[in-house]
């Protein structure tokens, strides 16, 4: 078997690069060990950014999130009693957030690129990769655990594959550095069948602890509190939670949060993690194979995302014009470009003990009100990611 990209990984990296390649005229196939229904059914948070949205619909695919997802205009920050809307569409020209999980994100982009007779292997197992450094890189893996070995023969190979993938642990480790921080909090999440309490995010950092309010659906809620990493949730029960989230959301002007039945609930450790470079020969790695931000900024699909469209422009030169300067550019990504060596998004906000936490608490209401400052703020934003 032989194509252009091989593309290990049908997660949000994988998916988006190979249909970005198939607009530039360019072929894919994807290996993923996992099977098609545990891609499409393992329940993942997704806010897709404004460009996301609109890079979605580009392709094609957004019928159903344009449909079923859940536009949000602006957030709300709380601190020391005080809520404190910040209207994003106002301050950004018209750019608005969609919340839509990341798992039906997946089931459209498998399915357009099925439709579109596009190649994905699920199940596979036995990955490996070789020749990475020679003009004829290859990739080794069975269908099935006691299947036929396969080689998917390819000019390039791009790890999407995760953190504990092949594709990252092909760079030899002379040649990679890895960056890691483990944050001394972790968040208590949980799932409950309830109506929307308020209608738009709420970050909120009271005396006790750091609380989110997000929401999947109309009926099902996600939200978070700030809690001991090592907690054992069984210490957790439902009352306590819902004790904890109200004394962090509530600020006694009559709002309260809207209760259900707990069906899920579980301790997420937070912790950052950056691999340079994102290249080693004709191998790219993306998304969470290359990084990994706390949750608590709702960045990680958006990143992965980010890094595809920079990987697949690079890729789209290379073929069609024999440019090789956006390829040879993307191996230093991270430390060009890349927002996570110089940021860690809401994980200080969480730390309400470290003076940073503080700073960042009164920094954040005070660009609440301060229209020009994050309209400033957005529009580099933007100019980052293009470029």
């Amino acid at each position: 078997m032989r194509t252009q990209v091989g593309i290990i990984g049908a997660g949000p990296a994988g998916l988006f690069l190979a249909h970005l390649l198939h607009r530039a005229g360019i072929g894919s196939v994807i290996l993923e060990s996992r099977s098609r229904e545990d891609v499409e059914g393992t329940v993942r948070a997704g806010v897709l950014e404004h460009w996301v949205v609109g890079l979605m619909n580009e392709l094609g695919l957004g019928e159903r999130m344009m449909r079923e997802g859940h536009f949000h205009t602006g957030i709300s920050l709380q601190w020391n009693g005080e809520r404190h809307h910040v209207d994003i569409q106002e301050l950004t020209d018209g750019k608005r957030v969609a919340v839509y999980p990341q798992h039906e994100v997946l089931k459209d982009l498998i399915a357009g690129r099925l439709a579109d007779g596009g190649t994905i292997i699920f199940g596979v197992s036995g990955t490996t990769i070789r020749g990475v450094d020679t003009d004829a890189p290859a990739i080794d893996f069975r269908r099935a655990p006691d299947g036929a070995v396969e080689t998917l023969a390819c000019d390039y190979v791009v790890g999407a594959d995760g953190f504990h993938g092949p594709g990252r642990q092909t760079i030899p480790s002379a040649h990679r550095t890895e960056y890691q921080k483990i944050y001394p909090f972790g968040w208590l999440g949980i799932l409950t069948h309830a109506p929307l309490s308020w209608h738009e995010l709420i970050y909120a950092n009271q005396h006790d602890g750091f609380a989110l309010m997000s929401t999947r659906t109309p009926d099902v809620q996600r939200m978070y509190i700030q809690c001991d990493p090592a907690d054992d949730i069984a210490a957790w029960s439902d009352a306590r939670i819902l004790d904890a989230l109200h004394a962090r959301l509530d600020i006694g002007d009559g709002w309260t949060l809207h209760e259900g039945p707990i069906f899920q609930k579980g301790i997420i450790p937070l912790r950052s993690f950056v691999c340079e470079p994102m290249q080693y020969g004709r191998l790219f790695i993306a998304g969470d194979a290359a990084h990994i931000v706390p949750p608590t900024g709702a960045k990680g699909l958006n990143l992965a995302v980010a890094d595809v469209l920079v990987l697949s422009r690079a890729l789209e030169a290379r073929y069609k014009r024999n440019i090789r300067d956006g390829l040879d550019r993307y191996r230093d990504r991270l430390r060009a470009a890349h927002p996570l060596r110089r940021s860690r998004p809401g994980a200080d906000l969480a730390d309400r003990g470290a003076p940073a936490g503080r700073e960042l608490c009164r920094a954040a209401v005070r660009l609440s009100q301060s229209p020009c400052q994050i309209a400033a703020r957005s529009q580099s934003a933007s100019q980052d990611r293009g470029r």
